[in-house]
């Protein structure tokens, strides 16, 4: 920095805090503080062993992705959670299936607690957990929290999506694997935030089903960054990060329709290989892949595992939303117990044959 610029940057800080002028309030927002992310771990904390388990998973995952393990990893799970007591009892239920397909599958848990909404709606558990719009996010933040301590308990790797980036230092510890979504991946604050993440995380296609905001993100991703941000302590801070060499691409579909078959894989993996990124795939079987429609999921899953056992050693994961029930419901009146209020969803049993077929498929070859 030359001198003059130095001369300017000292002369305009002020000298002391008597000198800086307070914002004028405004009748537009209001502010509640919330606890910061190291107080917030320190009420609800990571206990050694389970952390031992999250590097252990974070690790499980990475190979499969990089093709050293050649199973395929499935995050799946609700859409949304709306409800810790349906989420625990799923996740009850894939801790019992995963020994069972674990040759052949690496099961990871959806503990999805934000919702990306094009306009209004329920943004999830971190930002409304009594599902009221009361708005309790210290709430929001700490039963997120102790229900994914709770999935953890039981075994499961775990998985969300990244929205707010502010909400990410709440959580990190505790995540084997992330996503962001087709709405943020051409977020610079995102791919900066990714950067300095020590865990896996998939970048979504653009909701035109487009390859090229998501690659960009990648290698945006992959390098180090100097940002603002938030420290444990919630300061604003000057982050620098090292740069995420465990980001992939998720096939969610388009406005044009689904991108999972044979034909657009090969393409958008030859894509790939011309940008010199090494092609590790995840396909999201809802979404645009399925035409919204729940229980058309298992088809597109059956697409996958055909072009895997063709050869296509590029598909190394898959993402299903499933709850207890299938279908969803809105947010009025009475809800019925572990049915989804935001996508559909398939329910546990139409899941849990999927999965058991899925990896005796593989065992065949």
């Amino acid at each position: 920095m030359n001198s003059s610029v130095s001369a300017l940057i000292r002369n305009d800080l002020p000298q002391s805090a008597e000198v800086l002028d307070l914002p004028l309030p405004s009748a537009r927002r209001r502010e509640q503080p919330l606890p910061s992310p190291a107080e917030l771990r320190q009420r609800l904390p990571l206990p050694a062993a389970l952390a031992h388990q999250v590097r252990e998973g974070r690790e499980a995952i990475r190979a499969v992705l990089a093709g050293r393990d050649p199973r395929l990893l499935v995050v799946v799970g609700p859409c949304s959670i709306h409800d810790p007591e349906s989420a625990l009892e799923y996740a009850d239920r894939l801790a019992a299936l995963a020994p069972q397909v674990s040759d052949q599958l690496l099961l990871v848990m959806r503990a999805y607690v934000e919702k990306p909404r094009t306009t209004v709606g329920w943004k999830g558990l971190v930002y409304d957990p009594q599902l009221d719009g009361s708005g309790d996010m210290a709430g929001g933040l700490a039963l997120s929290r102790k229900l994914m301590l709770g999935m953890l308990e039981r075994g499961l790797p775990i998985a969300t999506e990244l929205l707010q980036p502010l909400v990410a230092g709440y959580f990190d510890d505790l995540l084997g694997w992330a996503a962001i979504g087709a709405r943020t991946s051409e977020s610079q604050v995102h791919r900066e935030m990714v950067s300095g993440l020590d865990l896996p995380v998939g970048f979504k296609n653009g909701t035109d089903g487009s390859i090229g905001i998501a690659t960009d993100a990648m290698r945006s991703a992959a390098h180090p960054h100097q940002h603002f941000g938030i420290d444990p302590q919630g300061r604003p801070s000057l982050v620098q990060t090292q740069g995420n060499p465990d980001t992939h691409l998720v096939l969610r579909g388009g406005h044009s329709g689904p991108n999972h078959d044979a034909d657009s894989v090969r393409k958008i993996r030859e894509g790939l290989e011309k940008l010199g990124i090494a092609p590790s795939i995840m396909v999201d079987c809802s979404h645009a892949n399925s035409g919204k429609d729940p229980l058309r999921q298992p088809a597109v899953l059956q697409s996958v595992l055909d072009q895997r056992l063709a050869g296509d050693t590029s598909l190394r994961g898959v993402m299903l939303e499933g709850h207890l029930f299938d279908g969803c419901q809105p947010l009025s009146g009475e809800l019925r117990y572990g049915v989804s209020i935001t996508d559909g969803c398939l329910g546990w049993s139409g899941t849990e044959a999927l999965l058991l077929e899925a990896a005796e498929r593989l065992r065949r070859g």
